[in-house]
């Protein structure tokens, strides 16, 4: 038996919601299993009655968000529909207006996912934080952005970014130039978030003082730190040795953020992955938290959330054949 309501939305940032041909109410459609048109300042409700009564009170919500004053920003009703297809009975308001942005320097860097906005917390409330999952899921820029906030608020005296000098299968023996330069293609996706989020200028000096360091993690050893914000980036690639000497060289006053992809492991054939490995290591320690993304937290175009998809389809298919 068909079913119908409407609720009546206010004028002021209503566009925000709808989103550019009222793309997002297209998305809200598929989330939740109802259809949607606008009448005036009205969203009429169509479709099976349990559908839409949890329509009709999320697009109440929407409606208290916007009076509020509260405006949508790319990505938020994705979220939405996922947080009401996890709990059906969530509060959006409370969710949205607890979120917020993260202030990173010179931009306002927002969660555009359930995950990525338990990401941010983790990373608030624990030293040590695991950010596993596929490429596109913001796992590095949203940490780089904690990192410079915290930096500027003065809750750490200085900003560490590592990453292993493995990819791809290349060796740095066959790259030009000396060790610096060697390292310097590896470590480029850090200095772009970094730029990204400071100015040029404030950059390049913080980096002459060492107040920022761009690493590769063999060049942790020995080392502890403290009163620093700590990223090992691109995980997967390290040794089993390089991640134990990594978690073991953070000091007092520091936080540490591993993000890693475990499908794409670029180590020799037979090498253990430091990352794997340690998540297996961790389990049961209290003051570590471990979030994973998967394809539903890809922010890029989202025909990278498909390929995405598509290759997690592949592997499970092939997985019976390789046994």
């Amino acid at each position: 038996m068909a079913s119908a309501a409407r609720v009546t939305m206010p004028d002021e940032g209503v566009e925000t919601l709808y989103g550019p041909y009222d793309e997002n109410l297209k998305q809200l459609e598929t989330a939740l299993a109802v259809r949607l048109r606008t009448s005036g300042n009205d969203v009429v409700i169509e479709g099976n009655p349990d559908g839409v009564a949890r329509a009709e009170r999320v697009f109440g919500q929407f409606a208290g968000l916007l009076r509020d004053g509260y405006r949508f920003q790319r990505g938020d009703v994705k979220t939405a529909a996922q947080l009401v297809q996890q709990n059906p009975n969530v509060e959006l308001p409370e969710y949205f207006l607890r979120a917020g942005t993260k202030a990173a320097g010179r931009k306002q860097v927002a969660p555009k996912s359930v995950a990525q906005r338990n990401y941010l917390d983790a990373i608030e409330r624990r030293d040590i934080v695991f950010g596993v999952g596929p490429a596109g899921t913001g796992k590095t820029y949203l940490a780089m952005a904690q990192a410079v906030s915290f930096l500027l608020a003065k809750r750490v005296n200085r900003i560490i970014l590592a990453r292993p000098a493995v990819e791809a299968g290349e060796k740095l023996g066959f790259l030009p130039g000396d060790l610096q330069e060697k390292v310097n293609p590896y470590l480029r996706p850090l200095y772009d978030a970094l730029y990204d989020m400071i100015d040029a200028e404030r950059v390049d000096r913080l980096l002459e003082r060492n107040v920022i360091e761009v690493a590769p993690i063999a060049f942790m050893r020995g080392r502890t730190l403290n009163d620093a914000f700590v990223i090992l980036d691109e995980a997967q690639n390290t040794t089993s040795e390089q991640m134990k000497m990594f978690l073991t060289r953070l000091g007092f006053g520091s936080k540490a953020v591993v993000t890693g992809d475990v499908t794409q492991i670029d180590l020799p054939l037979g090498k253990t992955s430091g990352l794997v490995e340690a998540l297996k290591v961790i389990e049961g320690i209290e003051g570590i938290e471990v979030i994973h993304f998967d394809d539903r937290d890809v922010v890029r175009h989202q025909l990278v959330q498909q390929i995405v998809k598509a290759y997690e389809a592949f592997v499970k298919q092939q997985r019976p054949h390789s046994l």
